[in-house]
């Protein structure tokens, strides 16, 4: 089983930046993709950004153009550039390791056999 480990989360007045990073240990198959999901208080989990199976990011429509996903070239660690953030965005932020998707849409939920981190929270004032 991989295990994996978020940090980077913080707090930051609306506009400002962060940055989320995800240590993964363990083998990775290449049949599993890696990605980030979100969850607000009260709200359903739900992707964020995320790699598939042949390195192309994905993005929720909510942070298009504003997230950036990345991949170190050993897949053992994932980073998320969170710039011109909105109060809308705090959430906690959780790093995942879930079958690679076919196809994702603008908006996608978790798989019931995903990975997960602990999560890092995230925390946006306007």
């Amino acid at each position: 089983q991989v295990r994996l480990v978020e940090s980077g989360g913080g707090s930051v007045q609306s506009g400002g930046s962060l940055t989320l990073s995800c240590a993964a240990s363990g083998n990775i198959g290449r049949s599993y993709c890696m990605g980030w999901f979100r969850q607000a208080p009260g709200m359903q989990r739900e992707g964020v950004a995320e790699m598939d199976s042949d390195g192309r990011a994905h993005y929720a429509d909510p942070v298009q153009d504003r997230f950036t996903i990345s991949q170190d070239n050993a897949r053992n660690t994932l980073y998320l550039q969170m710039n011109s953030l909105k109060p809308e965005d705090t959430a906690m932020y959780y790093c995942a390791l879930e079958r690679c998707r076919a196809r994702y849409g603008g908006k996608w939920y978790p798989l019931l056999s995903a990975d997960w981190g602990k999560g890092t929270q995230v925390t946006v004032s306007s």
